[in-house]
């Protein structure tokens, strides 16, 4: 009983107490941050809590019954903690980075309460056991994205976070409606039961509608163009919703549909690496010849987001090792990108990388921050991104996908050269701005920290390694 209220209050702690956070400023601003930083970070200390219990090969669940087949059911198995202590973890350092950040500007109540919100959300959304749960959780994260994208007010900011808005909720009623569909096979929306109920494959129709959902808070071609545009948000936004957390969720819910809940037709197999394939290619091209700092490092994310459906759609051990590797590994070193970046645009108030220039003069942290980050993109040893790129495309060669393997090779090489480009044009080129000064401490040490953990994440990988192995042995024996 004890596990069961634990999970609940790491989905309630952050999502009741955000609305508190404009209270909390009235006692202060410092009261306030640190409030916002406790509520994100007890729900990755809660999850911690978790890890014996469900790598012993217990599962916990939190239900109450209501009516037309809406339960309240919430359940933390191993892929669920993976999911929720990686996620969180990412958002406390984004938390603790937007202090500094953020201290510039209006609108900092709502700031806060939207982040914390939206953590909330995503933890309930990852413990989710009934698909109209999911649905809600989903949808909450839409609105606070939207509104943390338009922080700024200008009007062609809004516009932007108006159309993140309108792609994402689009794919979400769209796969609310393939929900539908399976609850008219099988009389309910409970995910426990569905896995039971329904012995065969679904219908393709189905895996369409759900698809368009995932694929649209995925940021994954054709519903891509919202994510380069959510640039305008500031950094810790960036970092947290469009790189680290938010598109995350749709690889998640794939997963946990997919390959824990339901069985996929063999024809998606197929095409959905081919998808993944065209879409990282594609946006690598795009990063290549893009010029706006964060813009590139969008693209980046819709690239690599490529890799870990690629991963889960090859369906076999190697492959979802590596992509639940890759959510950690990506998580953690584009959060470090984006924060970098954050540094250099609000320092320098530039946003083009022609325009820059030896930086790491000046700002050395964050030079080797950067290229930390970078390095563990790119998939360089010993950085953790190596390790899941090579799960992943061990999985495509033990699947015997050497075409789409091969494409996914050269869009990882193109990672490299456009990575180098920005680190290059932004910190080793000739000044071609005054320079500038590092910025405030805690902003410096949470970019040293995400480039840390990017490099010993790899150098100690057996660590994570084991949590992943634990969680593609539950999903395998599941699925048997």
């Amino acid at each position: 009983m004890h596990y069961n209220w634990l999970v609940l209050a790491i989905v309630f702690i952050p999502v009741v107490g955000a609305f508190f956070l404009p209270l909390a400023s009235r006692v202060s601003l410092r009261f306030r941050n640190i409030a916002a930083f406790v509520l994100v970070f007890s729900s990755f200390i809660l999850s911690l809590k978790l890890i014996p219990l469900v790598l012993s090969g217990k599962t916990v669940l939190f239900t109450r019954e209501f009516i037309l087949g809406f339960n309240f059911t919430l359940l933390a198995d191993n892929l669920a903690v993976f999911m929720a202590c990686v996620s969180s973890l990412i958002s406390s350092i984004i938390v603790l980075y937007s202090f500094g950040y953020i201290s510039h500007y209006e609108n900092q109540n709502e700031y806060y309460c939207m982040v914390v919100l939206f953590l909330g959300s995503m933890m309930g959304l990852v413990f989710s056991a009934n698909l109209i749960l999911l649905y809600l959780f989903w949808e909450i994260t839409a609105i606070t994205s939207w509104r943390l994208i338009g922080f700024f007010r200008e009007k062609n900011y809004i516009l932007k976070a108006d159309k993140s808005f309108l792609v994402t909720v689009f794919g979400a009623l769209v796969m609310l409606i393939g929900f539908i569909n399976i609850y008219q096979q099988t009389g309910t929306f409970d995910m426990i039961s569905i896995r039971w109920l329904l012995k065969d494959p679904i219908s393709n129709i189905a895996v369409l509608l759900i698809l368009v959902g995932i694929l649209s808070k995925s940021a994954t071609l054709p519903f891509h163009t919202w994510l380069p545009d959510a640039g305008v948000a500031p950094s810790p936004v960036t970092a947290l919703l469009h790189a680290a957390v938010l598109v995350k969720i749709g690889v998640y819910v794939f997963a946990r549909l997919f390959l824990v809940t339901f069985t996929l037709p063999d024809i998606w197999h197929t095409l959905i690496p081919i998808i993944a394939a065209t879409s990282a290619i594609v946006a690598a091209c795009a990063a290549l010849i893009e010029t706006d700092l964060k813009r590139i490092i969008a693209y980046s994310t819709i690239s690599q987001i490529g890799f870990i459906f690629f991963g889960f759609a090859l369906g076999n051990t190697l492959g979802i090792a590596g992509a639940l590797l890759y959510i950690l590994m990506h998580g953690l070193a584009k959060a470090g990108l984006f924060l970098c970046a954050g540094i250099v645009e609000q320092n320098t108030k530039i946003k083009d990388i022609t325009k820059l220039g030896g930086l790491i003069k000046t700002m050395p942290i964050t030079a080797v921050a950067f290229l930390f980050c970078a390095f563990s993109v790119m998939g360089i040893p010993p950085f953790g991104g190596f390790f899941s790129k090579y799960l992943v495309f061990a999985g495509a060669l033990e699947a015997r996908q050497i075409w789409i393997g091969s494409v996914f090779l050269f869009g990882a090489f193109l990672t490299i050269i456009y990575l180098f480009r920005v680190f290059n044009l932004v910190f080793l080129s000739e000044a071609k701005a005054p320079l500038v000064k590092e910025a405030s401490p805690v902003m410096i040490f949470s970019v040293a920290l995400l480039g840390l953990l990017s490099l010993f994440s790899g150098i100690f990988i057996n660590y994570p390694s084991f949590f992943v192995q634990r969680t593609v042995m539950q999903i395998a024996s599941v699925a048997r």
